[in-house]
């Protein structure tokens, strides 16, 4: 019954008043890093895959019950992030629900989101997603997967993914740098061709949840 409710909440907002939020959580990372990223990411997807989602997105913190107001959350930062139990329980029931969690590692966070997953899904492991998955098929293709948008350390970049009944519900972006593909031109000065590539796989990740 509780599971019915939340759906109902999640996917109580027409379609024309679509809103998806940044998340605010806890520990001294900064989670406010990119300011221009989502932004910038719905406008792209309301001119070019017909969604019609709110200019600015919100802000939400993980134990906050506003949390199933949004069928996409996005989390970024470089640093530590910490989630207690009601964070943890909520985020939970928000992805059982269907919502859908997007976490981008701007480079610094890996070595702590890691374990705050564990706590989300304690026994459920990050799966790295293959690249014939829907989300790299369209509405744009990219036959090798997550794209590379930023460079850091030399390696390749991942997408990792927890499935609940064959459905992903938590993506893991790892050593791509998308939300800095999609911050305003003068942030990073990134070529056109690479920041239209981040914006094209963005949009990718919205199409798949407002079809799946």
């Amino acid at each position: 019954m509780k599971k019915i409710f939340y759906l109902l909440l999640l996917f109580s907002i027409p379609t024309f008043s679509q809103e998806i939020a940044l998340v605010k959580y806890s520990g001294g990372g900064d989670w406010y890093a990119n300011p221009t990223s989502l932004p910038n990411l719905i406008k792209y997807c309301n001119a070019n895959i017909n969604t019609k989602i709110k200019i600015k997105p919100s802000t939400v913190e993980p134990s906050s019950p506003d949390l199933f107001s949004y069928p996409y959350i996005h989390m970024t930062g470089h640093g530590n992030v910490v989630f207690n139990d009601a964070d943890t329980n909520n985020l939970k029931n928000y992805l059982l629900a269907g919502g859908f969690l997007h976490i981008d590692d701007n480079y610094g966070m890996d070595q702590y989101i890691r374990k705050e997953i564990k706590k989300i899904f304690p026994n459920s492991d990050l799966i790295e997603i293959p690249a014939n998955h829907a989300i790299f098929q369209k509405p744009y293709s990219f036959p090798n997967g997550l794209p590379k948008i930023h460079e850091h350390d030399g390696k390749r970049p991942q997408a990792f993914g927890i499935f609940v009944e064959n459905k992903l519900v938590l993506l893991y972006t790892y050593e791509c740098d998308l939300g800095d593909g999609w911050e305003d031109p003068e942030v990073n000065n990134d070529p056109i061709d690479v920041r239209e590539k981040a914006l094209k796989m963005g949009a990718n990740i919205i199409s798949y949840i407002f079809n799946n």
